[in-house]
């Protein structure tokens, strides 16, 4: 059970990779300017070292299906429906990296007025809350979560940086 949970996940998170890419292409096709490009690589990297991290030491021992594997579960479908949501307003300009197009526009759903940064507080931090619960994986989730917050803040102010610059009032 749990083996297939960890398939899903990855087999998820690439498709969404696939779809970053091809929105990647096209922007820079565009001229689209990137921003924080050495902090997307550790980004990525620390995505994928709190799943490998979270993996194994939910396989190294068994666990059971509980209260935490549901609650686990329920995080990371929330996380996953949010990176739906998120992916699907902001369209064309939705990447895994920070881009901004030249003809790019500002998306004003209220999603994005209610929550600052939706696709970091509502999709990623639920993500990896729920896949390291899922997996009982406490020291992925403790100690990984920790250093995946120092990229992940970084990420947010330069972000706040860039959005600013491009839009006057944001």
């Amino acid at each position: 059970m749990l083996i297939l949970f960890i398939i899903a996940a990855i087999v998820f998170r690439i498709v969404m990779l696939a779809i970053s890419m091809r929105n990647e292409k096209a922007l820079r096709e565009n001229r689209a300017i990137e921003y924080g490009s050495r902090n997307s690589r550790w980004l990525a990297l620390a995505h994928i070292t709190f799943y490998i991290a979270a993996s194994i030491e939910g396989l190294a021992r068994p666990t059971s299906f509980d209260l935490v594997t549901i609650i686990g579960l329920v995080l990371y479908g929330f996380g996953a429906v949010m990176l739906l949501v998120v992916a699907f307003l902001l369209g064309r300009f939705w990447t895994v990296k920070l881009m901004i197009a030249r003809d790019h526009v500002l998306i004003t759903h209220p999603l994005f007025r209610w929550v600052r940064h939706p696709n970091y507080y509502l999709n990623i931090l639920p993500e990896l809350l729920g896949f390291a619960l899922t997996l009982h994986a406490f020291f992925t989730l403790v100690v990984g979560l920790a250093i995946y917050a120092v990229p992940l803040g970084i990420r947010i102010l330069q972000e706040e940086r860039a959005m600013r610059k491009h839009f006057p009032g944001y």
